[in-house]
């Protein structure tokens, strides 16, 4: 299913959510709006680097980002491919990738829209948290 966020397209699979398309756009839309913070949507992870990634990624807290390094470190991998399986992540937005940056940058964002749109989801949460490092 496509979602669009402050004008940006997102691909997300609705077959790794627990809920229903209705819920998902509905919950995705309170969040554009500002009125929700976290997704009551269950997720089924899939096996191996790529679901132990979207764990770490979902509990990030709204306002806040952390590093490939650091969730490479709470796994015991490398950034680097921390960075990659990001990049597959089936649900963007519910399963917050935009919250994983860089050291020194905000990294990539494999998203139609690219950086320009992870930019724009982190100015969205900055607005009421102190993300305003990535305006």
């Amino acid at each position: 299913m496509q979602l669009r966020v402050h004008g940006y397209p997102f691909e997300v699979d609705e077959t790794v959510l627990e809920a229903d398309p209705a819920t998902v756009r509905s919950q995705v839309a309170a969040y554009a709006a500002g009125r929700r913070r976290a997704f009551d949507i269950g997720v089924s992870y899939p096996d191996g680097l790529l679901g132990e990634v979207m764990r770490e990624m979902v509990v990030i807290p709204y306002g806040e980002t952390r590093t490939y390094g650091e969730l490479a470190t709470a796994l015991g991998t490398a950034p680097v491919a921390v960075g990659s399986v990001c990049g597959r992540n089936p649900a963007p937005v519910v399963v917050p990738c935009h919250r994983v940056v860089g050291t020194n940058s905000l990294g990539g964002f494999s998203a139609a829209g690219g950086v320009d749109a992870k930019r724009a989801l982190l100015r969205h949460e900055a607005g009421q948290t102190t993300l305003g490092r990535w305006s």
